[in-house]
């Protein structure tokens, strides 16, 4: 009964205050009974709380839980849609990433909040109202064509709002190796690669066998017929021969951004 207790009291405190495990932790130890480990009801608030919205159920707690609020993926959803999930999750939090947004979803989401920014190349929205600590680490991207760049920015963009230092190596495909291995001291100080390519889909596993770190591959729409718009850049990037290389969807950029952080704050000992 005490634990129930408690667990509503804080869970509306977080309603109220934000959801922020330092926060979480300083109250809980401040009214800790003796009943019931602060660690312990922090684990238990994780599972609390959803925001209800008429066409959504914004997952409140996702930045403790995971470091970091729930992304909003825009392509089919409208520009009202977008505000109002927005202003669900800026409620709580101090920061905001938005995928696949065009110009008029941006539009909108910057007359509701001014400080929303547009990566237009990821296309991609950021609100930034308190910045992430910075870890220590580094993560490398790389991509094998300029056309593969919309992709790569996506990766970037999302590292870089959770926190993390990213390096971009653009054009670094493998029709000229010369590029990439005149960059191998520069990529072994990376705690996680994101590689990015079309095609073919070779550059992972050439930089798999380079370095020794994890290396996370992303396949690409971009090529001609028989890449059956990245298909086959995927089916090669899933069978690498070097050891390593793990593999996202096509397009992906987002998704291995994420995983990357992870990674990092792992490597570093830091988490958000």
């Amino acid at each position: 009964m005490a634990v129930n207790f408690l667990r509503d009291q804080f869970a509306r405190f977080c309603y109220v205050a934000g959801v922020n495990e330092s926060r979480l932790i300083q109250l809980l130890t401040a009214v800790q009974t003796g009943q019931i480990k602060p660690a312990t009801a922090a684990r238990q608030l994780k599972a609390l709380d959803t925001h209800h919205l008429d066409f959504a159920r914004v997952d409140g707690h996702r930045s403790l839980r995971k470091g970091f609020p729930e992304v909003i993926y825009c392509e089919g959803k409208t520009p009202t849609q977008v505000v109002k999930i927005a202003g669900a999750i800026l409620k709580h939090n101090n920061n905001l990433l938005a995928t696949r947004a065009g110009k008029e979803t941006y539009r909108a989401v910057k007359r509701a909040f001014p400080k929303a920014r547009y990566h237009e190349a990821a296309r991609a929205i950021t609100v930034t109202l308190k910045a992430q600590p910075k870890h220590a680490g580094m993560i490398a991207v790389l991509c094998a064509g300029t056309t593969d760049i919309p992709v790569a920015e996506e990766a970037v963009v999302t590292a870089e709002i959770m926190g993390n230092r990213v390096q971009k190596y653009y054009d670094v495909g493998i029709a000229g190796i010369h590029r990439l291995l005149a960059l191998h001291e520069e990529l072994l100080a990376a705690n996680v690669l994101i590689v990015i390519a079309g095609m073919e889909g070779a550059l992972p596993s050439v930089v798999g066998g380079l370095v020794d770190k994890p290396v996370i591959a992303v396949p690409t729409s971009v090529g001609y017929g028989a890449s059956f718009g990245g298909i086959a850049a995927l089916l090669a990037m899933l069978n690498s021969c070097a050891s390593g290389v793990t593999v996202v969807n096509i397009n992906n950029g987002f998704g291995a951004g994420y995983a990357a952080s992870l990674i990092n704050q792992l490597a570093t000992g830091r988490h958000v």
